[in-house]
């Protein structure tokens, strides 16, 4: 697991296809043309500035093997480090993970994932992935005994980024495969990577606080927090982003799951350098300075790299919706209004002034006209076999919101 830098003890431990360019949008077929709506809709007055998701559910087993997991690991924590030091650590570990799920609600908030997947990306993290590194962990200690020496500094640079990295992965691979509908971009995929690696970061630090303050206090408990909960609380969000931002650009490509393994091996090869380069700062070298002039300038690119990446996530909205302007199904000014932020902010307070403040209403639209701004990408791109249904759906719903909200 990710090391805590500053303790002399032993740690507990749990060429993908060549594009012109990593964001372009290649067509890969011809969708079908849009069915111009019977009757104009009426423009909604706006200052210048849920259809069924079939198919974008996991399958019922997955949660079935994480309740097995979850019992286990419940028993491990409680006989390995009681319950009272148990509750304090994930009391402790709750505060980080708040601020990491806040900050990924802002990069998922333009086109928001299923809540259904969101949470089953944090139970994997939290629970399958720990049981998979536990499990080897404990396996590979019985194979070859208590890590010391040099063995214990392979456990911690090699050994450690290749199994989480893996073990966490897998679970972002698991939501392509199953939900392939909900994963429509390099977006997604970072979204989907992020709460893996939250959830894992969790139930990691319920471990690392709780066997500090078994160990050392509450000084101990207090120096740990300060390295895991202040300083890297986003350590394993970036390292497992990784790998779903190259699981990402398979789907923006329309890979099927089996032509997804290379992309997903490379980035899966990235996430644990990563990992390795952060353990081995605490390792090898001098984990604060390596801490201000490596770490802090990666997570700042990490960052920029999101903001560039939201911004092509609104050109794409405004060009897909506007293909449905052309077909008269929304107004130039509501394209406007839908696909940029400052056009979302003021159609909100303009429905917060209609009689009987008609937000809910105005959240929806502009939900449902990004989602199938997102359809018609996947029905472009030839990856969505049942896109068109979900259009008509889409179509009427958006028209049935607008008529709502002009209602008397």
């Amino acid at each position: 697991m990710t090391p805590d830098p500053g303790a002399a003890r032993p740690r507990p431990s749990l060429t993908p296809p060549e594009f012109a360019s990593a964001l372009a949008q290649p067509r890969h077929a011809a969708a079908a043309a849009i069915t111009p709506p019977a009757t104009s809709p009426a423009p909604v007055q706006i200052p210048s500035a849920v259809v069924a998701r079939g198919g974008r559910s996991a399958s019922i087993w997955i949660a079935g093997v994480l309740v097995l997991i979850l019992i286990a690991l419940v028993g491990y924590f409680l006989n390995a480090l009681g319950p009272g030091a148990s509750l304090l650590g994930m009391l402790l570990a709750l505060v980080p993970l708040v601020g990491v799920l806040f900050a990924v609600r802002i990069v998922d908030r333009w086109e928001p994932e299923p809540k259904g997947l969101l949470i089953l990306a944090i139970a994997w993290g939290a629970i399958a992935a720990v049981g998979i590194a536990l499990g080897i962990d404990l396996l590979l200690s019985v194979v070859f005994g208590p890590a010391t020496g040099t063995r214990e500094v392979l456990q911690t640079v090699v050994q450690a980024p290749v199994v989480e990295e893996f073990a966490k992965g897998l679970g972002v691979f698991l939501i392509f495969a199953t939900a392939r509908r909900a994963f429509d971009g390099p977006v997604d995929g970072i979204v989907y990577g992020a709460l893996v690696g939250a959830g894992f970061a969790f139930t990691e630090n319920i471990q690392y606080f709780a066997v500090s303050f078994i160990e050392g206090g509450a000084a101990e408990t207090s120096t740990t927090f300060f390295l895991r909960g202040i300083l890297s609380p986003f350590a394993h969000v970036m390292f497992t982003s990784v790998t779903g931002f190259a699981l990402g650009l398979a789907a923006r490509r329309g890979l099927s799951t089996g032509q997804a393994v290379g992309p997903w091996l490379l980035g899966l090869a990235g996430a644990i350098a990563l990992h390795a380069f952060w353990n081995g700062s605490a390792v090898f070298g001098d984990f604060f300075v390596l801490y201000l002039t490596l770490q802090v300038p990666l997570f700042i690119g990490f960052i920029l790299g999101i903001v560039a990446l939201r911004r092509e996530e609104t050109r794409l909205t405004r060009r897909r919706l506007g293909d449905y302007a052309a077909a008269g199904w929304f107004t130039p000014q509501e394209v406007d209004m839908l696909a940029t932020p400052a056009g979302r902010k003021a159609a909100l307070a303009w429905a917060r002034s209609l009689r009987g403040d008609r937000t809910g209403l105005m959240k929806s639209f502009i939900t449902d006209a990004t989602a199938l701004a997102a359809t018609r990408q996947r029905a472009i791109t030839g990856r969505d076999p049942q896109a068109a249904v979900e259009e008509h759906d889409l179509l009427a719903k958006t028209a049935a919101t607008r008529s709502a909200m002009f209602a008397p």
